[in-house]
């Protein structure tokens, strides 16, 4: 399966919000009550804003869809989208609603602990927000939020995903965090044929699958209708599954972890980016494993990507 159709227009659905940041924390923080840390932040986040920065900075034209709170954190993620070059005007400010704020736990190994809240507009996107723009959307659409919002459960993706696929010759993409309901892959199988490429990380797919093999999870996922399955696998690369082959990407070379907080989200970024540049599926691998390689180097979820070219120079020493 390889994509030849390049274009510049992108549009990514999902989760806008703003992240706090500190680290390195460990447990005994709740015996002591309180704890120095290297790091701290406040910094701009949510699966699909990240997606939208990201592809912003490495060139593309990127229409977002979302929905934050009319209040004081909501006006900051508008004027941040905004200042990133993001098309904001599908972006629902809802009065009533606060914006959501996750506070992000970094352990001393540089990964992430969460904190949110249910009532924040990270969890508050709903379908009706999503159909109004359905006819303006790209030629490539990333739906970045699967299992985020508890409105936007199997059946409501169900009717999106059929609404996005109406226009010939659009390509969807959907990216994931981990079920929140016990769903299981049976449970989204009616879902499946509508995606073209599916991003779950390994951790993600074992959770519906119940198996801890990338490599046969990311098989399953074919098997069960999805075009390509792109299972991230973290410092061991990615699995790239199709009908026809099934390829192993590695990962990019790092010069020293300091936060993974958005890696999955730039990694995302990277491979819709090489897609829309018409690349192979495996240098499309390759791309978002470079672009993840950036992320993981600096405090916050975009932050460590700031260029196309140093992109696709830590791409090209990856071939």
């Amino acid at each position: 399966m390889e994509n030849t159709k390049k274009t510049d227009r992108i549009t990514v659905i999902g989760a806008a919000i703003i992240d706090v940041l500190a680290g390195p924390v460990n447990a005994q923080v709740f015996q002591i009550g309180s704890q120095p840390v290297e790091k701290t932040g406040l910094s701009f986040g949510g699966d699909a804003l990240n997606e939208a920065v990201v592809l912003g900075r490495l060139g593309k034209k990127v229409q977002l869809i979302s929905k934050v709170g009319k209040d004081e954190a909501g006006d900051r993620v508008m004027d941040y989208a905004e200042g990133c070059g993001l098309t904001t005007e599908c972006i629902i400010q809802e009065e009533g609603l606060t914006t959501g704020i996750n506070i992000v736990l970094l352990d001393e190994k540089g990964e992430r602990h969460f904190l949110t809240n249910p009532q924040g507009s990270l969890r508050k996107l709903a379908l009706e927000d999503i159909l109004p723009y359905a006819d303006a959307m790209g030629e490539i659409v990333s739906f970045a939020s699967m299992f985020v919002s508890p409105l936007l459960d199997i059946s409501a993706m169900k009717q999106l995903f059929a609404r996005i696929k109406e226009k010939p010759g659009r390509v969807l993409v959907a990216d994931m965090t981990k079920a929140k309901k016990g769903e299981k892959l049976e449970d989204i199988k009616c879902l499946l044929p509508y995606i073209d490429y599916i991003l779950p990380n390994e951790d993600e797919i074992a959770l519906l699958t119940g198996i801890c093999d990338s490599r046969k999870n990311a098989e399953l996922l074919v098997e069960a209708g999805v075009g390509c399955a792109v299972v991230k696998c973290g410092a061991k690369g990615c699995i790239i599954a199709t009908k026809e082959a099934v390829l192993e990407v590695p990962a990019c070379s790092i010069k020293e972890l300091v936060d993974t907080t958005g890696a999955g989200d730039c990694f995302a970024a990277g491979f819709l980016w090489a897609l829309s540049e018409g690349y192979s599926l495996e240098d499309c691998g390759r791309m978002a494993c470079a672009v993840a390689s950036c992320s993981v180097e600096k405090v916050g979820a975009t932050e460590g990507v700031v260029s196309l070219e140093e992109c696709l120079k830590r791409f090209q020493g990856n071939v």
